[in-house]
């Protein structure tokens, strides 16, 4: 893949630390990433921007009680996904990231 294939991401964390989380959180919606859920960004990346937000994290988060998740997904099977109940929280998704849905 091409460092400048941009792909639909998924990216997920659980962090204790409120100061490592606001930073991470800064750093997903820098990146473009859209927030679906509390600790759940979706977004449009190339790989470069993935891999420094994967490094960055990497870099500031406790390794021994954080986690983050990177799922990248093609759009074939993003629209094959389904969702049950309230899928997004609309508060926090913007009109764009709502296109992806539809």
């Amino acid at each position: 893949m091409d460092e400048h294939t941009i792909m639909l991401t998924w990216f997920i964390y659980d962090v204790t630390s409120n100061k490592v989380r606001n930073k991470i959180i800064k750093d997903a919606k820098g990146y473009g990433f859209y927030r679906v859920q509390k600790s759940v960004f979706l977004g449009e990346a190339d790989k470069s921007d993935v891999d420094a937000l994967k490094e960055y994290c990497s870099e500031i988060i406790d390794h021994s009680t954080d986690s983050v998740y990177v799922f990248p997904v093609c759009e074939e099977c993003f629209s094959k996904a389904r969702f049950v109940g309230q899928a997004f929280n609309k508060e926090l998704v913007c009109d764009e990231l709502k296109s992806f849905i539809i």
